[in-house]
């Protein structure tokens, strides 16, 4: 049969029938000369320059989902201790109208840490030993209090779905620095995805190749990597090497698909991954010290522990982006707030704390962005007897290493936590902020979408701006 008749008829089949086990071991003749170009002295795969002098080269996300109160964990607030239990006087966008309620205080105590005395939450005692380390905004705002469009404005900058997020935006501008692994990696949540799934991580218009690759726990991390194990080496090859050959036969036809071109770069990603995930995922070579550090010793703690572990070993060898996500929307308290909070608290704070006192030990946490947040925070007031519902006018985040300046608060609320009143910042400043200390311009680092160059920050509803105050 000629080879075009072939490609035309039974690509689909060939795909279907030969791929659901494992992307497997091809391109051995790929790999041998990756592997002569890097002892040659070659740079890896994909590595770009950026556009100005960073300040760091790689992120670690650890997303909230579902919005965290900011009034319960980072933001104290006396006023709305004092008024508990009266009606609040004065206007509230209110997501649940029905069942508001009026003021709630918060049940916890905050107290000041470290040597620039920021306050924290009773339920945040791992995070208060790294408040010298951190930025803290507290003047974060959103536009939206829908958490699919608020989780879209803080990934990728739009309402709309479809769009890239900033870790796809971070490695279209810098590439990659390890041939090995993906640049960007996404530690998802074993008990299952985020709300608004794999469109937190998505490369939206941008080239495939700049999408997130999940990594999952279990015996196999990440999905369809191993060869089946009734399956020859010596036949897997031969299939694989087939389905290149058909690869690139439809891409010299149709030079613009880029989600093939992305499928051939995986396949050759795939064969040396083989090797590297193994090795990255295996943690016997960690201290006992390390894991007690993480918090691999706690039930409450293990399993996130793990993840931030494993991410910290994801930066230790090249990978640019990192993102932990959870399971649903935890943090998203309509009822039980106090109790929800304490059990969140309980199996994140540990963790995350313990990733920038790693991080910064090793000597990666002044290179590396480590955020922690959500995509809005709470009403001071009560949804039905004990939840608080979402508010878009007011979040906290934190932010460590990367050129962040350490132990700083940024920006404030009202008297009730409600809306952010000084130095206020939106969801787009946040974004060119981080691309700045990436040493990116949130301006210029465009790619062409329906005519025009798009960008993280080109439709903002309002002007996206650097703050400076936030970096050292």
């Amino acid at each position: 049969m000629h080879f075009e008749s072939f490609f035309r008829t039974n690509r689909r089949a060939f795909l279907n029938s030969s791929t659901t086990g494992a992307l497997g071991t091809w391109a051995l003749a790929h790999l041998l000369q990756a592997e002569s170009a890097r002892a040659e002295g070659a740079p890896p795969r994909g590595a770009r320059q950026p556009q100005h002098q960073p300040t760091a080269d790689a992120v670690i996300c650890l997303f909230q989902h579902g919005g965290p109160s900011q009034m319960d964990l980072f933001d104290p607030k006396p006023e709305l201790n004092k008024r508990h239990g009266q009606k609040y006087e004065g206007d509230l966008e209110v997501h649940f109208n029905n069942q508001a309620g009026n003021v709630l205080g918060s049940p916890y105590k905050f107290q000041k840490h470290g040597e620039s005395g920021i306050e924290l939450s009773e339920v945040l005692p791992w995070t208060a030993g790294i408040v010298d380390d951190i930025t803290l905004i507290r003047s974060l705002k959103t536009d939206s209090v829908d958490h699919e469009s608020a989780l879209r404005l803080i990934h990728s900058g739009k309402f709309q779905a479809g769009y890239p997020t900033w870790g796809s935006w971070t490695i279209y501008g810098l590439g990659s620095s390890n041939a090995d692994l993906p640049a960007y990696v996404v530690l998802t949540d074993p008990a299952g995805l985020p709300v608004d799934g794999v469109k937190n991580w998505t490369s939206g218009w941008l080239p495939a190749d700049y999408q997130g690759t999940t990594f999952r726990s279990g015996d196999s991390p990440v999905p369809n990597l191993s060869t089946p194990g009734d399956i020859t080496l010596s036949a897997r090859a031969g299939q694989l090497e087939l389905l290149k050959r058909l690869d690139e036969e439809h891409l010299r036809r149709y030079p613009g698909n880029g989600e093939l071109s992305a499928r051939i770069a995986d396949f050759e990603t795939a064969a040396r991954m083989q090797t590297a995930v193994p090795e990255l995922l295996d943690l016997s070579s960690e201290t006992a010290e390390t894991r007690t550090l993480y918090g691999l010793d706690d039930p409450a703690t293990a399993e996130y522990g793990t993840r931030c572990l494993i991410a910290r070993r994801l930066i230790e060898r090249g990978v640019r982006f990192v993102q932990l996500f959870l399971s649903g929307q935890p943090w998203d308290t309509h009822s039980k707030n106090a109790e929800s909070l304490k059990n969140n608290c309980n199996r994140i704070d540990r963790p995350s704390a313990a990733l920038v006192v790693d991080l910064k030990r090793r000597g990666l946490l002044d290179r590396t962005i480590v955020m922690w947040g959500g995509e809005f925070g709470r009403l001071p007031i009560s949804q039905g007897a004990d939840g608080r519902d979402h508010n878009r006018h007011a979040n906290s985040i934190w932010l460590a290493g990367g050129g962040f300046r350490k132990g700083y608060v940024h920006g404030g609320t009202d008297d009730f936590g409600y809306s952010a009143v000084d130095k206020v910042m939106t969801v787009n400043d946040l974004h060119a902020t981080l691309l700045h200390a990436l040493g990116l311009n949130h301006q210029r680092l465009t790619y062409p979408h329906e005519g025009r160059p798009g960008s993280l920050t080109d439709v903002a509803i309002t002007k996206a701006d650097i703050v400076p105050e936030l970096l050292a």
